[in-house]
């Protein structure tokens, strides 16, 4: 049997003040440990002021362009699938700009930056803070006029994730997630909980339009009793529908950090748990063995990994 990962605790202290997390990571900060600079990290940041240029980035380049996009505002990138807008562009621009003067000397990981440009990933490896930024996640949602979108934002220092915003501007659902600090949906904290005995495990998978042959091969695992595999949206808004306990499990094929950064800590915030089919924890700066796996809980993780084992 495949071993996920334990799940990471939920804080069950309700101290959620954003100052009183300011303080509690300040105090952490005196030594030289990474744990501890990641912690300075994390205290230098205004979660509100984060959450305010998310919002003001949809206000002024999403929202106004949701189902009034012209034809030539959409063009392919990988496929006809593969979609980006001008929207896309125009908020991740809007992001990159507010989130360095938020943080200086951070950079910037955003999926149309690094579509243009494969090297920016390697800020991943670096020893900069980085703000890993999808615009528009969710984009043929978008496109098709479907409010299933939002706007990821995830903070990470050498490796670690230390707090994500995860946005949906259409439906005004914004969750904040802070490492050590919980997670909560639009000022109220998410607990992912444990699906019933017995349920029938809802687990959104990769889209067949993107998956290969082989990928297909290892998700057909799912088709089983007691599992209910469907398509998914937007990750990230699968993602937030396993931190509320609403969706049981994701089942993912790839490993773009932008999809996935965000919504990993969020449902790790909320009491979930996640792994890769080695077991190992998913990695941003990639290199993981897939497909992997988030869920509400450790023992449905292990369901879903042992599933995916069996297939492949």
């Amino acid at each position: 049997m495949i071993e996920a990962i334990p799940a990471i605790p939920a804080n069950n202290d309700d101290r959620t003040d954003r100052a009183d997390i300011a303080d509690r990571t300040a105090a952490g900060t005196a030594g030289a440990t990474a744990t501890t600079t990641a912690e300075a990290v994390l205290a230098a940041v205004d979660p509100d002021g984060v959450e305010k240029a998310v919002r003001e980035a949809a206000a002024a380049e999403i929202l106004p362009r949701f189902r009034q996009l012209a034809a030539h505002e959409v063009v392919e990138k990988n496929g006809p699938h593969d979609l980006v807008t001008i929207a896309d562009r125009r908020a991740e621009e809007y992001l990159t700009a507010a989130l360095k003067a938020l943080l200086p000397g951070s950079a910037v990981v955003g999926e149309e930056a690094v579509h243009a440009d494969p090297a920016i990933l390697e800020a991943l490896h670096g020893d900069a803070p980085v703000w890993i930024v999808d615009p528009v996640d969710g984009t043929r949602q978008f496109v098709h006029g479907d409010p299933g979108f939002a706007t990821l934002v995830a903070l990470a220092y050498r490796g670690e994730l230390l707090a994500s915003w995860t946005y949906a501007p259409a439906l005004d659902e914004m969750a904040v997630a802070v490492r050590g600090a919980g997670a909560r949906l639009n000022g109220r904290r998410l607990q992912s909980g444990a699906p019933h005995e017995g349920k029938t495990l809802e687990v959104a998978m990769s889209h067949h339009d993107f998956t290969t042959v082989a990928e297909k091969k290892a998700l057909s695992g799912l088709a089983c009793e007691g599992i209910a595999p469907r398509p998914c949206g937007s990750a990230g808004l699968e993602y937030l529908a396993i931190a509320r306990g609403t969706l049981e499990a994701i089942a993912f094929t790839w490993e773009n950090p932008w999809d996935h950064a965000a919504g990993l800590l969020l449902v790790h915030e909320a009491g979930g748990s996640s792994a890769t089919l080695s077991g190992a924890p998913f990695r941003i700066s990639g290199g993981n063995t897939l497909p992997f796996t988030a869920a509400r809980d450790a023992a449905t993780a292990r369901r879903i990994l042992d599933l995916l084992a069996a297939a492949g």
